[in-house]
């Protein structure tokens, strides 16, 4: 008797992982892109999902290529305004494209979310510190401008991560925190303008160092007659005179220097002024970005320590 419930058993045990197997091959089965039915196996996904390398995904190749540009465009920053001026602008301008080939490609990555952060952030920085050596009286404004850059967006990015989850993105901001923050990192074109202008007015700062006597006095400081006849051919130079510009006046930094200097200082006027206004809205934005992410943060430290019952009452003193 025991032996036929033993077989019996063994045989309703055995239907049913049949009709399991049946019901998970069932669920596998999805439709392919011309709407015919098609089988798919969990370790076809797995081995599919192996074989993706998100170091070659096209954003994230954009993203590499922007790094070139703004490299190069570094390289130029001393003595080329023009050549640097559009390696920085195109590198600025494929921000926007990496965007729209993650959207399509459907390779919105985590690592392409951060690439295009740090990027951004190591760029708008180095022209910062070339405008700090520019215009040194103004230095401390720029270094400000570097620090409060960084710190907003790392403490945002922080407090996404504690607070939201890792699966939460840094530009996912609710409305109940700021509505500002939301409409400039849900809408693209708010998004765009903002970063676009903010690079504009530096870039304009920037061509007017070279150009502007206003902003850069120097630009106009004589040599005189003495030190003039002595930049000759064959002639010793005098290196306290020209040493923080180039030191052969024959040089090819120095024929480029003159050239640059005779720049119209007209354009990048009316560039700076057009955008100043949304230069200042984006530090404005930090400030905020700042202000928000860290009271964020105190709320879930306020909640952490009520969980743990902190402050803990001390005991009562001993007689």
């Amino acid at each position: 008797m025991s032996e036929r419930i033993t077989r019996r058993q063994a045989a309703l045990a055995a239907a049913a992982a049949e009709d399991t197997s049946n019901g998970s091959n069932k669920a596998a089965v999805a439709l392919n892109g011309n709407g015919n039915a098609q089988a798919v196996v969990p370790s076809d996904i797995e081995a599919d999902a192996s074989r993706e390398n998100i170091f070659v995904f096209w954003p994230n190749i954009i993203g590499y290529f922007r790094i070139v540009l703004a490299i190069a465009s570094l390289y130029y920053m001393p003595l080329h305004p023009r050549t640097c001026s559009l390696l920085y602008s195109v590198s600025c301008l494929l921000d926007a494209l990496d965007g729209y080939a993650a959207r399509y490609f459907q390779q919105s990555t985590k690592f392409g979310a951060v690439l295009d952060m740090v990027t951004d952030r190591c760029t708008t920085s180095c022209l910062l510190v070339f405008l700090s050596s520019a215009f040194p009286r103004w230095a401390i404004i720029f270094q400000g401008l570097i620090s409060i850059d960084f710190a907003s967006h790392y403490i945002h990015m922080y407090a996404t991560l504690a607070m939201a989850g890792s699966d939460t993105s840094h530009k996912s901001v609710d409305k109940s925190r700021s509505w500002l923050l939301n409409l400039y990192y849900t809408n693209k074109t708010v998004l765009f303008m903002c970063c676009a202008l903010n690079e504009l007015f530096f870039i304009a700062l920037y061509l007017l160092s070279f150009s502007s006597p206003l902003l850069s006095p120097q630009l106009l400081e004589p040599l005189g007659e003495s030190k003039a006849s002595a930049i000759q051919t064959g002639a010793q130079v005098n290196s306290s005179v020209l040493r923080q510009l180039f030191t052969n006046p024959y040089s090819a930094g120095a024929l480029e220097m003159a050239r640059a200097n005779k720049m119209d200082s007209t354009f990048p006027w009316i560039l700076a002024g057009i955008s100043a206004p949304v230069m200042g809205l984006k530090q404005f934005l930090n400030i905020l970005q700042l202000v928000k992410a860290s009271r964020w943060l105190a709320e879930g430290d306020v909640r952490s320590r009520r969980a743990a019952g902190l402050p803990k009452k001390k005991g009562g003193k001993s007689s």
